[in-house]
């Protein structure tokens, strides 16, 4: 481990060095890429640098044990040494998950879809305030939000969504609620109240890039139609929504939010691009582990990774155990606590699997 992290520390320099390079600053591509790659060493050479500090510190200490003439240090090192010792080991700990091979994914952007499930017309208002979480999360993040389809119902629900998100690493925060998100509450319309249970499927694919995605035109059938909003009242009168199907396996896009055919149908291919780019990555990943769910199911309640419970005010991921009561703030957007349970989660797991 530590002779790759010296590797790292001297590729680190390397493009440090590259950044003040004028012929490199002209070169705006090139400046970009080796910024971005700059930036993601830059965390593991600030922890192994600590790390190195406090080994140091840490010998140092051992040695100030030994002298026999002041008692004062003597005893200020001995009790230093557990508390070095316990940072030594969180840093050798936060090396070893950093140094885990990454998602390439990670640093892309996404396309979010989220899906009215079991429930009728609540599944579709809570699928509109999921919307607006994640929406909130993206504007705390600085991310863009762009909306490519949407399908409301006459209450103001969204039977679907489907939006790309952009900014930095999107997908490496987002990849993890994709499932069936269920909720529990009395919905506005019930008059008894009785508590009812709905869910929601939500779906973060990576966008895909050109390079990623070969599609052949031949497999495409492309249809035109008019757009319609809320409560089917027609956007405009010309046929501007565009659906595309790819032939070979049958996913089905549209995209209707704009008045352009023709920046419908690059938001369309946009998509497709990306759900033909998952389905590749689902191979790989059931290859590698026949365990491995599909991120969406059916959209029926029992396929659930996460409860909202309005009642109790609670949010329980029931993958990894975590609960929360603070279920106002959740809506709001304040994901990060789960976020960053998930992503620790995660990462545990890759070191067992490492090690084994």
């Amino acid at each position: 481990m530590f002779d790759k992290l010296s590797e790292l520390v001297k590729k680190y320099e390397d493009l440090s060095y590259k950044l003040s390079d004028p012929s490199v600053m002209a070169d705006q591509n090139r400046y970009q890429q080796i910024t971005r790659e700059h930036s993601k060493l830059k965390e593991i050479v600030d922890i192994f640098q600590k790390y190195k500090k406090f080994k140091e510190e840490l010998k140092e200490n051992k040695k100030l044990l030994e002298e026999k003439n002041d008692e004062d240090i003597r005893q200020m090192a001995k009790e230093e040494i557990p508390v070095l010792e316990k940072t030594i080991t969180e840093c050798e700990d936060e090396l070893k998950i950093l140094l885990l091979p990454s998602d390439p994914n990670d640093s892309k952007n996404v396309i979010l879809e989220i899906r009215a499930g079991t429930g009728g017309e609540e599944a579709a208002l809570f699928a509109a305030e999921l919307f607006r979480m994640y929406a909130r999360y993206a504007e705390r993040a600085h991310w863009q939000v762009e909306v490519i389809d949407q399908n409301f119902t006459g209450l103001g629900g969204l039977k679907e969504i489907v939006v790309l998100i952009s900014g930095t690493n999107v997908y490496s925060k987002l990849k993890f609620e994709s499932g069936t998100h269920r909720v529990q509450r009395v919905p506005e319309t019930e008059t008894q109240g009785r508590v009812h249970t709905s869910a929601v499927t939500v779906a973060v694919l990576p966008e895909a890039d050109e390079v990623d995605v070969n599609i052949n035109p031949a497999d495409l059938r492309i249809d035109t139609y008019r757009a319609s909003g809320a409560g089917g009242q027609h956007v405009n009168k010309t046929s501007s929504a565009v659906r595309i199907t790819h032939i070979p396996t049958g996913v089905v896009v549209a995209c209707q939010d704009d008045r352009s055919q023709h920046k419908n149908k690059a938001r369309a291919m946009k998509v497709l691009s990306s759900k033909l780019l998952d389905i590749e990555i689902q191979k790989q990943a059931s290859a590698e582990s026949e365990a491995r769910k599909a991120q969406v199911g059916s959209g029926d309640r029992s396929e659930k990774i996460r409860t909202y419970n309005f009642p109790q005010s609670r949010v329980t991921d029931h993958r990894i155990g975590y609960t929360m009561h603070n279920l106002p703030s959740f809506m709001n957007g304040e994901i990060d606590d789960i976020i960053l349970a998930l992503r620790t989660h995660y990462q545990t797991e890759a070191l067992k699997e490492q090690k084994t």
